[in-house]
């Protein structure tokens, strides 16, 4: 018996346009509730919200079964914690701060088992696996894998080319703050020259066999990096929402 298809890296394989949303709540009960809005896929991030290795598995055994798919996205690109995230059930990662081809690859091996990789074989205490009850997890996993690379830096702009040749690699995502913050334009991702290389980033991408993928809560805005070539396009962030959901609230009822 295989492990279950990455249903996330079929659809993009398959030129989807798919629309997500941060989950930053840490706490699957938030989750849930965002799996419910409809999302095509969820980020459960780990690098700006407060998860940890069982916050993420709580989550990703809440989204099981789930039409929403778990994107989890860990602080950095450890063998390690790649290992432990995989082995509670992540199918596919995102991983930021990508700046070289090597480091693109590096984190194509730690995903898969050798000889393609170089992920511990430990399968059988991991519920990636149920447990040993699909036996033919450690042969069938590979195939499942989906990396997400983040390129947030004029370094990792300039290597983009090479980054888009890396075997292994599903998607390149580009991330308009920290873009911003390395070109010098800290808080202002809407200027002019930022925009102009997320454009040009965008497209390249599009033109190869990756798949683009960017952040914009603002809808025009995720309307432009769509028309520019993103194909996976997170257009929510679930605290914002209710940060924002619940200052209107009150404002309207103070002005009133």
């Amino acid at each position: 018996m295989a492990v279950p298809e990455n249903l996330f890296k079929s659809a993009l394989a398959r030129g989807d346009t798919l629309y997500g949303c941060w989950a930053g709540f840490a706490d699957p009960y938030a989750t849930e509730v965002l799996a419910t809005a409809g999302f095509d896929w969820l980020v459960i991030d780990g690098e700006h919200a407060p998860n940890d290795l069982r916050t993420m598995m709580h989550q990703l055994q809440m989204l099981q079964g789930r039409a929403s798919q778990p994107v989890v996205r860990l602080p950095m690109g450890e063998a390690w914690l790649i290992k432990q995230v995989l082995d509670v059930g992540a199918q596919t990662l995102l991983i930021p701060m990508v700046e070289t081809a090597q480091e693109a690859r590096d984190l194509a091996r730690a995903m898969r088992y050798p000889p393609e990789g170089i992920r511990g074989s430990g399968a059988a205490l991991a519920r990636a696996s149920q447990f040993s009850s699909v036996p033919d997890y450690t042969l069938t996993a590979n195939d499942q894998m989906c990396l997400l690379v983040q390129v947030e830096t004029m370094t990792g702009i300039e290597a983009l080319d090479e980054i888009l040749l890396v075997d292994g690699v599903d998607g390149i995502f580009i991330g308009p703050s920290d873009l911003a913050a390395d070109m010098g334009y800290l808080g202002k991702k809407a200027d002019a020259p930022v925009q102009d290389v997320i454009r040009e980033a965008l497209t390249r991408i599009a033109a190869s066999d990756k798949a683009a993928g960017i952040l914009a809560i603002d809808h025009d805005t995720a309307l432009t990096y769509r028309d520019w070539g993103a194909q996976f396009l997170a257009v929510g962030i679930d605290v914002l929402m209710l940060a924002q959901a619940a200052r209107t609230t009150m404002a309207r009822w103070r002005d009133g």
